[in-house]
């Protein structure tokens, strides 16, 4: 209760209004012939399209350097306060509902790096809006309450991360999507950044690894005979295609169900080198079970098995899953021995009696990361992204292009680690 109580006395959701008008006097009666009108040169043209090639990644904005002496930032997270306090200003129970808890978390996280950065001497007017709310986020699009804001960090999925989207891309304002690991449908907006990578981008650099990992390798790829699945093994194809190496090994496609027998699976393994399998069921269940069937293998034939980033929580604890090598992608590693972390969880032990979450750490980390880009470099620190020091883990923004389109669909996170499952800790692989 003291942890929700020093949460909640912290957390000011408060609306900026701000309204235009516009007026202009009505022009009075000439006489005489009407003026000639002549077509604006077509020099103008050429010249607002030469300044978009000198601007970074074709965007006219990037060019522009816009510094004030106080920035304003918005932070959306799923709080569900409506909910929770619907009845009575009391907790019902006690305890905070188990989905309120990781949007509460990254908050935490977050205001405790803009408490940190203010008191560095960051000038910062931070309102915070809970997603969840009775007030949608297309409510706050349309009263103008975000009109005069020049980053927005999101905790959000859909439909919230799309209508931010349009509204950060019409106003040309920088939006960071923080924990959504998908692009919501979204090819147009070069001011987005997708920070938990997208399933594509995960099928990329596990590809990669496992080609660059073993020298001579048999690649397996199980999946189910589900459209999503179906197409993750498509992406891991196109990443095959698009390799240009003369030692890649080409990937074996098997199609599994629950009445695959171990036997069934055996017939794809060879007992000569590294069976590389690559499983693309996200869930649990789905992915044990075709673990217990690989297990009955592991005896006779060399597994090293690759998995999807749901498989970071993952508890593979059975007998039955005992000596498998079992990996996972992520686009976050934190062994929490960085200086950011240990002030984190110092000040979590110190003020809550509790020791930080992810989210908590992600709300922090993104938070710090893009306010001090905005605090060095301005409102448009697009350029300045891939140059931004570490915190916690390691960032690649880079620029996705979808076709030919010369300006960016959004920016995503490419820093993939492979990490190794452990009995006691996971280890990461890769640098």
């Amino acid at each position: 209760m003291n942890h929700v109580k020093l949460v909640l006395a912290g957390l000011t959701l408060s609306v900026l209004m701000t309204a235009c008008s516009s007026s202009r006097k009505s022009a009075g009666r000439v006489d005489g012939p009407p003026p000639k009108l002549t077509p604006a040169p077509e020099k103008k043209t050429e010249t607002k399209k030469e300044a978009a090639k000198n601007a970074p990644f074709n965007v006219p904005a990037f060019a522009k350097e816009v510094k004030k002496s106080n920035y304003n930032v918005a932070i959306f997270a799923p709080l569900y306060l409506d909910s929770v306090f619907a009845n009575s200003n009391d907790i019902p129970g006690r305890t905070m509902p188990r989905y309120v808890l990781p949007g509460l978390e990254f908050y935490e996280g977050a205001q405790l790096a803009l408490d940190s950065l203010q008191q560095l001497g960051y000038n910062l007017k931070v309102t915070v809006y809970d997603s969840k709310g009775k007030q949608s986020v297309q409510t706050l699009i349309n009263n103008r309450s975000l009109d005069a804001t020049d980053l927005i960090i999101g905790a959000v999925s859909n439909p919230e991360l799309k209508e931010l989207s349009d509204f950060a891309k019409n106003k040309q304002i920088n939006l960071v999507s923080a924990t959504f690991p998908n692009d919501a449908g979204i090819t147009d907006n070069p001011f987005l950044f997708i920070s938990n990578s997208t399933l594509k981008t995960h099928c990329e650099a596990l590809h990669q690894y496992v080609q660059d990992a073993f020298a001579s390798k048999n690649i397996v790829l199980f999946r189910r005979n589900t459209t999503f699945e179906s197409r993750m093994a498509a992406d891991f194809k196109a990443s095959y295609d698009k390799m240009e190496s003369s030692k890649k090994s080409r990937i074996r496609e098997v199609i599994w169900n629950d009445a695959t027998t171990p036997e069934e699976i055996s017939k794809y393994l060879l007992a000569d080198r590294p069976n590389v399998i690559i499983v693309t069921a996200l869930d649990e269940t789905g992915a044990k079970s075709l673990l217990r069937k690989l297990s009955v293998s592991s005896a006779t034939y060399p597994l090293q098995i690759f998995g999807m980033p749901t498989w970071d929580v993952f508890k593979l604890k059975d007998p039955e899953f005992k000596g498998l090598q079992v990996y996972y992608s992520s686009p976050y590693y934190n062994d929490k021995t960085d200086v950011y972390s240990r002030y984190v969880n110092d000040y979590f032990r110190r003020t809550y009696r509790a020791r930080p979450s992810d989210m908590a750490y992600k709300g922090f980390e993104l938070t710090w990361y893009f306010t001090r880009l905005l605090q060095a470099n301005g409102v448009y620190f697009n350029s300045n992204v891939a140059n931004a020091p570490k915190v916690m883990t390691h960032f690649n923004f880079q620029p996705v292009y979808i076709k030919d389109n010369e300006v960016p669909a959004y920016f995503e996170n490419k820093n993939i680690f492979i990490i190794q499952k452990g009995d006691s800790a996971d280890v990461k692989m890769n640098q």
